[in-house]
């Protein structure tokens, strides 16, 4: 996942309002300047792979909704403190009438939070049953389909056939390696995700800085809350399981996204859309690495296939590929 969260790298193209919150001076504190920004940019993508991972851990305490809330509130503090920061830094003070402003657009900041919801909540409960390989498969196929959707070039949709085809590979295993639910719950991640990219820049474009996306997210908190009291793994969190919480958030989210941000200072869009293409692998070779988790034949062949889409939109795509 990646985003935003939890997931996470915002897509095919350097698009997102999600890749600009931090500041360079954020990026230089954590001595990032003298790292070739294609380094940072398979950090980030580890990076996200790692905090799923960890989550993981949580389940048989916090459960899976219980990390989904903590995850998405510790993101948004995290992004409110590094967008206030910002606009002190360059200011001298926070900006007028941001709450205002959010105000006026709560309906657009209200779905924005509810993609940020349906993207975490789904995501970790396909974590549940399902290997972090076929989960960043699927989930990757939400941001892909975003990339063709309105092309008229037949290439793109033979590259998007190429990826329906290693998803359909998997169906065999369905009821037996694979549980339904958990593949439903990926598929809902993957909509989600397709549908954060188009809200992100909408109200990055009528609020300022990352504000929308700081509300969007509290937005998002607001709205897991109920179920994460419902399942109540919460109450049964100790101290170690908040830092451990805290630590998905930061590995899956906040780090991710400093290293985006510099590495996107001087990297083009075509690089980056190329490098994305390995989270599926990534989150394949992590779930066995450090899950344990099996690789057969058709999840390779799954994951090899979406790659592969991926990086044929990116290079057969012309538009702001420079």
């Amino acid at each position: 996942m990646q985003v935003a969260i939890a997931q996470p790298s915002s897509g095919l193209q350097p698009d997102s309002p999600a890749t600009s919150i931090a500041t360079p001076r954020d990026a230089v504190a954590l001595g990032l300047g003298r790292v070739p920004p294609t380094a940072l940019l398979l950090l980030a993508i580890v990076f996200v792979q790692l905090g799923a991972a960890l989550a993981t851990v949580l389940f048989s305490t916090i459960g899976a909704t219980g990390i989904a809330f903590t995850s998405t509130f510790f993101s948004a503090a995290a992004v409110t403190l590094l967008e206030s920061r910002g606009a002190i830094v360059a200011q001298g003070r926070l900006p007028r009438g941001v709450l205002r402003d959010a105000r006026h657009q709560w309906r657009l900041v209200l779905l924005l939070g509810a993609a940020i919801a349906l993207l975490t909540l789904p995501y970790f409960l396909a974590l549940e049953t399902l290997p972090l390989g076929i989960i960043a498969t699927i989930t990757f196929l939400g941001p892909l389909g975003l990339a063709v959707a309105g092309s008229r070039r037949m290439v793109h949709f033979c590259w998007i056939g190429l990826a329906v085809f290693g998803v359909v590979l998997l169906a065999p295993e369905v009821g037996s390696h694979l549980d339904p639910l958990g593949l439903f719950y990926a598929g809902v991640a993957a909509l989600a995700w397709a549908a954060f990219v188009p809200l992100s820049k909408r109200i990055g474009s009528v609020l300022p800085g990352q504000t929308g996306l700081a509300w969007a997210l509290w937005a998002a908190t607001a709205m897991l809350l109920p179920l994460a009291v419902f399942e109540r793994g919460l109450f049964n969190a100790s101290l170690s399981d908040i830092l451990a919480a805290l630590a998905v958030s930061l590995l899956g989210f906040v780090l991710p996204m400093v290293l985006e941000f510099q590495a996107l200072q001087t990297m083009s869009a075509r690089t980056y859309g190329i490098l994305v293409t390995l989270e599926p692998a990534v989150g394949a070779i992590v779930g066995v690495l450090c899950l344990d988790q099996p690789a057969g034949p058709r999840m390779l062949v799954a994951v090899a296939c979406v790659m592969l889409a991926a990086l044929g939109v990116t290079l057969s795509d012309r538009r702001g590929l420079d």
